[in-house]
């Protein structure tokens, strides 16, 4: 596997075919995101029925991410085909379920609109239709049209995150996480967690049967940044609602701080949000895209996602390879190496428990004996995953295989840079679970006779929760 940022892709109309999700996974995918804001569970659960049956028909281990709705504020519906907001109209902002016009935008939401202030931006859809509040008087806003456009259906509205008090997860959310967790989703999404603590909420109905992103798309969640790192299995820097809450000239900023708390940490991080947008109309990609996906690899991501471009976009295929071809010539000039120096000198403030610190230092002395015997790949025996994350923060340089026995696990060993995921048995002890991780490399075609292998291995005790503490250097004869 030469390329080591993953790829994730959402699934939909233009790709929901077997024919075509095949196509995408040899194409370079390693994750599936399931939209849940759109489309029946039903549909979502026979396309993660279709997303096992193709995998397993060409071998592949892909994960899927169920990504929940969240708490969402809508528009009363437009008229049909739409109305046109002129720059410098004063709108009326109004509670209430009724249709809205060109003259007032109605907004359901119990005591959102009485909670606006002057001064408060209220963003329509995806951001190109602004407006900023003049005034509000007895439950009436007044908002001046900065940025126009015509407006149709039922657009969501954002406003700030210190004027949203809405509950995260809803209830909504922890129906579909329960039933995408008993489903075997690999990962459930959380939209707009604001603090850590919004995280136990969903763990409490899934039972840790799915690891949780959290998505990081509010100010209020950059407030409680290390503390969401600590509680979450991954982090999304969703940049588009991200780009509306805080100013936009921040978020190329703090894209680069998010992954780097995260790398740090050992947690894997997605880059999300219109990384190849023309794609959903256009062959191939702008000069912008293409410097952007090139940088969020610069920047150190784990994964790349892929939203409309795949779900309703008239290539797919092409979408993906396009994505795999830059990222992998970013690799090329990536400083990978100056990432694991600066991570050896900052590991020790990083880990709570004995358990990880052992890990973490096993795994930092991996990185460098690696590099000393040049070895071809770094075998990662894991339970749960963990020893294997906790040396992909180091970026090797040598082929990183995962090995676990739990293949829920190995499929989400799918997320993290440069982890290439295998399935093997279960054994009895630390030697012979060495020996047949390297015999199962080897056998897959990842390691050739005359290697250098370097094995990382624990107890193979399945009752006890031990750290990674066997390190061994293998001449593969």
């Amino acid at each position: 596997m030469a390329r080591k940022t993953k790829i994730v892709a959402t699934i939909g109309p233009s790709s929901s075919d077997a024919a075509t999700l095949e196509a995408m996974f040899v194409a370079g995918v390693d994750v599936v995101r399931l939209n849940l804001s759109h489309g029946t569970v039903e549909e979502h659960l026979a396309r993660l029925a279709l997303v096992r049956e193709v995998a397993a028909g060409i071998g592949r281990s892909i994960a899927v991410l169920a990504d929940l709705p969240g708490p969402k504020v809508r528009a009363g519906r437009f008229p049909e085909g739409g109305v046109e907001l002129v720059p410098g109209a004063i709108i009326r902002v109004v509670e209430g379920d009724q249709m809205s016009d060109a003259g007032h935008i109605r907004i359901a939401e119990p005591g959102l609109v009485a909670g606006l202030c002057s001064g408060d931006r209220v963003i329509l859809g995806d951001g190109a239709i602004s407006l900023t509040v003049e005034s509000s008087t007895d439950g009436v806003v007044a908002a001046r049209v900065d940025t126009g456009g015509r407006t149709q259906g039922a657009p969501g509205v954002h406003l700030s995150s210190e004027r949203l008090h809405l509950t995260t997860p809803t209830a909504e959310d922890l129906v579909l996480a329960s039933t995408m967790a008993a489903a075997g989703v690999e990962y459930l999404a959380v939209s707009f967690v604001r603090q850590a603590a919004e995280l136990d909420a969903v763990r409490d109905v899934t039972a840790d049967r799915a690891l949780l992103i959290a998505k990081i798309e509010t100010s209020a969640a950059l407030a409680d940044l290390e503390a969401i790192i600590e509680s979450a299995d991954a982090v999304m820097v969703a940049r588009g609602d991200l780009g509306i809450d805080c100013p936009i000239e921040d978020v190329p900023h703090l894209q680069k701080m998010i992954i780097r708390e995260c790398v740090e940490r050992g947690v894997p991080v997605i880059t999300a949000t219109q990384m190849l947008e023309s794609m959903v109309s256009a062959p191939s990609p702008t000069r912008a895209e293409v410097s952007d996906v090139a940088n969020a690899v610069f920047d150190g991501t784990d994964a790349l996602m892929l939203s409309g471009e795949t779900a309703v976009g008239h290539d797919p295929v092409a979408v993906v390879s396009t994505m795999a071809a830059v990222a992998e010539r970013a690799e090329r000039e990536a400083s990978y190496r100056a990432w694991a120096d600066r991570l050896g000198r900052v590991q020790r403030s990083r880990w709570d428990s004995v358990s990880d610190r052992i890990t973490a230092a096993l795994g930092h002395a991996a990185s460098q004996a690696a590099r000393d015997v040049e070895a071809s790949a770094i075998l990662c025996c894991t339970r749960s995953g963990r020893t294997a994350r906790a040396m992909a923060r180091f970026r090797p340089e040598a082929t990183l295989i995962g090995l676990s026995p739990d293949p829920q696990v190995v499929r989400a060993m799918s997320l993290s840079w440069g982890i290439d995921p295998i399935t093997v048995d279960e054994y009895v002890s630390t030697d012979e679970m060495v020996w047949y991780a390297v015999e199962t490399a080897v056998r897959s075609g990842r390691v050739a006779h005359g290697d250098t292998v370097l094995v990382l291995a624990g107890s193979p005790d399945r009752t006890v929760d031990t750290a990674a503490d066997v390190l061994r250097i293998v001449r593969v004869g």
